[in-house]
């Protein structure tokens, strides 16, 4: 895979972003203003990005990085994205998004949405539980001592390689948190949500590593 594209470019579409470039992927950026409002991020990242629309990202992207609020999940363009690994970064979060029942019912999971959206991709929920300035500061390459994990969940397991993968070539180790129905244990309000990767919960600022065997623990720990 040579080109990550991004359907959304905010906090973690932007830093997914310059983390992929600074591993030698192409990228190209998309929002739902137009290409134009992204001119200074094309420009900070230079020869290797550039931008588009969300339809045009999608067809780019040999891996592809959704991005947006949980409430827009539907404007995904569908088709472009057909057999396509597809990272979802998305939360829910009422106060933004509106009520959406069968998630305050636990019935389903923001991931198994937006899958159910694109039946034909592969759907891999990673880098919604960390906050953006932690994902850019954390990165190491492959065998630090100091190098932070990410949970994958998903529910192809040649999805989650290619996912793991991408993780590999951008700074994080993996783990395989399961299936998209269990996703949950690391969305918001869980151990493995923010703070695992923070050196004070109360104040977000300082980042501190988290290997992987301190997600599983995290994961193990969640309760719904």
């Amino acid at each position: 895979m040579t080109t990550v594209g991004l359907i959304g470019s905010g906090h973690i579409g932007g830093t997914v972003a310059r983390l992929a470039v600074a591993a030698g992927y192409d990228v190209v950026l998309s929002n739902s203003r137009g290409p134009e409002t992204l001119k200074d991020l094309v420009d900070e990242l230079g020869a290797h990005a550039r931008a588009a629309t969300p339809a045009e990202a999608a067809e780019a992207g040999d891996l592809v990085v959704v991005t947006i609020p949980l409430k827009a999940y539907r404007d995904v363009p569908v088709e472009p994205l057909v057999g396509k690994v597809v990272l979802d970064t998305n939360n829910y979060y009422p106060e933004r998004d509106g009520t959406f029942p069968e998630l305050d019912a636990g019935s389903v999971t923001s991931s198994e949405l937006l899958q159910r959206h694109l039946p034909r991709s592969r759907v891999v929920k990673v880098f919604n539980n960390i906050f953006f300035k932690h994902l850019h500061a954390l990165a190491r390459p492959a065998g630090a001592a100091d190098r932070s994990a990410l949970p994958v969940g998903g529910d192809e397991a040649g999805a989650k390689a290619d996912a793991t993968a991408f993780l590999d070539r951008i700074g994080y180790d993996a783990v395989d948190a399961g299936t998209l129905a269990e996703s949950w244990r690391y969305q918001p309000d869980t151990p493995a949500y923010g703070t695992i990767y923070s050196a004070d919960p109360a104040n977000w600022e300082r980042e501190a590593p988290a290997d992987a065997a301190t997600v599983r623990a995290a994961l193990a720990a969640a309760t719904r």
